[in-house]
């Protein structure tokens, strides 16, 4: 389908409760979507007319009668509950086996030689939340120069560092040497430039954050796509996340709303092949930060951008709306969580109202991103497209 094009948005965090398995994370109990519905900010017709409220599990609200959209839910069959391991299953790659986590710091020996690399010392070296650990050593790093390198539950090293003491494309090169210290067993996820700037007592992080990512051990539907001659786009941070490793175009963006506008951009040029989309503000500034209000208040930002996407789509265009995680902001700590997600896809040739039901992985994305495009699957997953394609 030489003419075809598939936009993927991923809600990152957008949970719909937890998975079986949610007790070896200590995660039984969360549900992201029943948190942010009982919010009086929370209010989404279009994703309700998709078939959001009719997927397995979602009982207490009352599904559409007739939704426009095929529905299901998806079981990660990775292990783990992080941006990477998530958006690398949706691509096409189960991962069996977790990437490194440091919930008491990392290695001495490792950051001995970063700093040895750098020429700068280092601070903190724990699990902490981004916006506490510069309220805490902000001063320090000022007063010193040496860089704030801490962690948190998923397979991420971060580097803090205020713009005026290290300048960003510094910072960057920093990162850049940590990635390259952090492979094999160290091998995380993740390496974060985290810049901020502010006064004692006023630090901010600015929107100039990096993701270093883990190259994919295997070829992603990107990579696929590539190879056949079909065009991928990555908005937001899709390109780090694949350490630009199947992506051909890409374009960065200032929050969800950017996010949105630089997808209409894409969406009004003319290419064949795949737009792939991540939505961070719903994971990083509502879901880590436990604000049900402000989450569900971007989730109801979203459906009123998603109603213009939806407007301007062409007859071939087919829309996938999933997440690759959870974040509930309504659960204890900080931390993702370990949760189903939400599949919705609508466009002319999808055939509306058909319950997919619960996918064993988020991967049968991939596999059906594949079929669509008549390219026979050489990732993880099942495809789904002869069950929901008009015919």
């Amino acid at each position: 389908m030489k003419d075809r094009r598939v936009f993927v948005i991923v809600l990152d965090s957008y949970g719909i409760g937890y998975e079986p398995d949610a007790a070896d994370f200590g995660d039984v109990g969360s549900n992201t979507l029943k948190s942010i519905t009982g919010s009086a900010k929370y209010d989404t017709p279009v994703m309700a007319d998709l078939g959001l409220f009719n997927i397995d599990g979602i009982d207490y609200i009352e599904g559409c009668a007739e939704p426009k959209g095929s529905f299901a839910r998806l079981r990660e069959s990775s292990r783990g509950k992080d941006t990477t391991i998530g958006h690398w299953e949706i691509a096409g790659i189960i991962s069996p086996t977790p990437l490194p986590t440091y919930p008491n710091g990392f290695p001495e020996e490792l950051l001995e030689e970063f700093s040895r690399r750098t020429g700068r010392g280092y601070l903190c070296n724990k699990t902490y939340s981004g916006t506490e650990v510069i309220r805490d050593y902000g001063d320090e790093h000022v007063n010193t120069g040496k860089l704030i390198v801490y962690t948190s539950a998923d397979s991420v090293l971060q580097i803090a560092a205020h713009e005026d003491v290290v300048p960003v494309e510094e910072l960057y090169r920093y990162c850049e040497i940590a990635r390259e210290l952090m492979q094999g067993e160290h091998g995380v996820g993740r390496v974060i430039a985290r810049p901020f700037n502010g006064s004692s007592g006023s630090y901010a992080r600015t929107p100039r954050r990096h993701d270093f990512s883990l190259i994919p051990p295997k070829d992603t539907m990107m990579d696929v796509l590539l190879r056949h001659g079909y065009d991928t786009y990555g908005v937001g941070k899709i390109y780090d996340i694949f350490a630009g490793k199947g992506i051909n175009h890409t374009v960065r963006i200032e929050d969800n709303s950017d996010g949105m506008v630089k997808t209409l951009e894409y969406q009004k040029e003319d290419f064949a092949g795949l737009c792939f989309v991540n939505l961070v503000d719903f994971d990083m500034k509502y879901g880590h930060r436990r604000d049900i209000d402000a989450y569900a208040g971007a989730a109801t930002v979203f459906d009123r951008e998603l109603k213009t996407f939806i407007d301007g789509m062409r007859d071939e265009d087919i829309l996938m709306i999933t997440a690759d995680h959870g974040c509930d902001p309504g659960f204890k700590g900080t931390d993702h969580t370990r949760e189903y997600v939400p599949l919705l896809v609508y466009g002319k040739d999808v055939r509306a109202g058909v319950d997919l039901g619960t996918r064993a992985t988020f991967a049968d994305i991939a596999a059906t991103v594949q079929d669509i495009f008549e390219i026979t699957s050489v990732t993880d997953g099942t495809s789904f497209w002869d069950e929901i394609r008009r015919r």
